[in-house]
């Protein structure tokens, strides 16, 4: 079912990863999970952006063409794909460095639960303080990571000390991956693909 673990995440999480762990679903559940969760922080970032408008401190709100905010919506939930799918390989690629043979299926899953906190803190953008939302991004990676390093033993099937290490640097992949994912959209908006903003 879609959606199925997201309570216990929030609820119990340790209990929830061994539910995982042991349903051993399909890879087809966890792309429908990641695309579903995509799905609500680009709308809550277009209508934000296209009709709310972003509030920063006292000056007056900002806002963006529709199209645009429609462009920006549609890149960020691509972005947030390819970066789910970008962290399930480094987790499946690193596994044998921290003996674990996980199957790129079980990496998915990892990833996807793991990554919905953070992903679903974009929501945040329904009202468009920028510290609020700064604030609700802050706390979605901070339980996130929490989550990686809590089902990663679990997952993984190997001991703590290890899951351990094994967290740490895919934490610090996942890092890099987010540096190199600003540095592109920072690029591409200098190079002429900025949005547009109403005036």
């Amino acid at each position: 079912m879609i959606l199925n673990h997201i309570w216990g995440l929030y609820a119990h999480p340790m209990a929830e990863w061994k539910t995982i762990d042991e349903k051993r679903e399909s890879i087809i559940n966890s792309v429908t999970h990641i695309l579903f969760v995509a799905i609500l922080p680009c709308i809550a970032a277009y209508y934000a952006s296209a009709h709310a408008g972003w509030s920063v401190g006292t000056r007056e709100s900002i806002f963006l063409t529709q199209s645009s905010g429609l462009v920006l919506g549609v890149a960020m939930y691509v972005g947030i794909l390819l970066g789910t799918f970008a962290l399930a390989y480094l987790v499946y690629w690193m596994a044998k460095t921290f003996g674990a043979q996980p199957s790129f299926t079980q990496s998915l899953e990892l990833s996807a639960y793991a990554a919905t906190p953070v992903i679903m803190s974009g929501v945040a953008a329904f009202y468009p303080e920028l510290w609020f939302v700064a604030l609700v991004f802050l706390a979605g990676v901070a339980y996130s990571v929490y989550l990686l390093y809590a089902g990663i033993p679990v997952v993984m099937h190997i001991p703590e000390e290890r899951g351990f290490l094994y967290a740490s640097s895919v934490v610090t992949a996942g890092l890099v991956l987010m540096v190199i994912l600003m540095a592109a959209t920072a690029i591409l908006w200098t190079n002429g693909f900025g949005p547009q903003f109403m005036s």
